[in-house]
């Protein structure tokens, strides 16, 4: 066994075992049964069952290698994004090279959509897709596993409750970004904290640089920093699809002191994050960072800055930022009306009543919170404020 074989993705070699496995999966295809035809699969579906499996193996023919997958799957996620968009931009994409490596270290929004658009940012420029971090958490059924790791996912271990443990696994996991990077030639994506930004306020946690560092103690910190690329990057979504459950969350959490996910909760958020309506949505490819802070605490500002403004502020952004009741008075924020057309502060308008409309009163403060927040961070920098 490999000293990454617990966490790694599949390799060329075990692409069409874990494909023959996926299409014999019986929760696998019951949940495609469930999508492809939601009225009859209850009835029918003894009999759906058999004729989607052999429609998963005729796609699967001939698919031995990752890259093989991708270019199979790559006209439906495109489809799937046309659906749910509006148009995705990209930017700074130009500055990422032929044949380096990058450690693209995110904000977090969505569990499933958030590596997705930077895959296809860097897919459609010609580059390789990058390796992808994913919670073990979200890989309790064997099948999410298997899927996940075709696409180049490799596993971060956050149920484990043990101190040693945790430490091994933050080493193991340390040395395996290294390895991809500097001896692979393989760049990874993983989000600036764990767990999504569901207040809209979009930090990095030092812990995460401090584990990049934990494989290569006997080097500088900065060094090790340089030498992975570490490249922040920012991910901008004009209506997020999860919003009223993250309202939620965060008015149960300040009323009752916590919050427990409800069974499938998971599997809801990322149904709901893939096929829901998302408006316009910017990915921003920041520089890599040539001369990172010593410091994990100093770095993790730093990468903030770069997130942060280069966030893309849409309309509903200062709607909802005029209506925050804990907008900072002395920052110059405009008006959106100077900002933005008519036409497009209309659509704007409409949306977000909706949105608001389907919040309960209660709730309320903590959607206008998430959509909100970007504003104030982002002109707290222009004024030279601290964040």
């Amino acid at each position: 066994m490999g000293e990454f074989d617990a966490i790694r993705p599949y390799a060329d070699a075990e692409v069409s075992a874990v494909l023959r496995r996926l299409a014999a999966d019986e929760s696998f295809l019951d949940i495609l049964t469930r999508f492809r035809y939601p009225r009859l699969s209850k009835p029918f579906s003894r009999l759906l069952k058999p004729l989607i499996a052999h429609r998963l193996r005729s796609e699967f023919r001939g698919i031995d290698s990752v890259a093989k997958l991708q270019d199979r799957i790559e006209p439906y996620v495109d489809r799937t994004i046309e659906r749910a968009t509006d148009g995705v931009t990209y930017s700074g994409v130009e500055r990422l090279k032929a044949g380096s490596a990058y450690l693209f270290l995110a904000n977090h929004r969505d569990i499933v959509m958030d590596p997705a658009f930077v895959n296809y940012a860097v897919y459609h420029a010609g580059l390789p897709t990058p390796r992808i971090a994913i919670g073990d958490n979200l890989l309790q059924r064997p099948f999410v596993s298997d899927l996940m790791r075709l696409n180049k996912s490799f596993i971060v271990h956050r149920s484990l409750s043990n101190r040693r443990e945790k430490l091994a696994a933050f080493q193991l996991l340390s040395a395996y970004i290294n390895h991809s990077i500097r001896s692979d030639g393989e760049s990874v994506w993983i989000a600036q904290a764990e767990g999504r930004a569901k207040d809209g306020d979009d930090r990095t946690d030092s812990a995460i640089l401090k584990m990049f560092h934990m494989s290569r103690k006997d080097e500088p910190f900065a060094e090790v920093i340089r030498d992975l690329r570490l490249t922040p990057v920012s991910i901008s979504y004009e209506y997020d699809p999860c919003d009223q459950a993250k309202a939620r969350e965060l008015y149960t959490r300040a009323t009752t002191g916590g919050y427990s996910k409800a069974p499938g909760e998971d599997d809801q958020s990322i149904a709901l994050g893939i096929t829901g309506y998302k408006g316009r949505v910017h990915v921003s490819f920041c520089p890599p960072l040539t001369e990172p802070a010593e410091d994990a605490k100093q770095l993790a500002q730093e990468i903030d800055r770069h997130i942060l403004g280069s966030y893309r502020l849409f309309p509903v952004n200062y709607l909802a930022y005029a209506q925050w009741e804990e907008r900072d008075p002395a920052l110059a924020v405009p008006d959106a009306t100077a900002l933005f057309s008519a036409e497009e502060l209309a659509g704007a308008r409409r949306e977000w009543q909706r949105r608001l409309d389907a919040c309960p009163v209660e709730q309320r403060p903590y959607l206008i919170l998430q959509y909100a927040n970007p504003v104030r961070n982002q002109y707290r920098l222009k004024t030279g404020l601290e964040l």
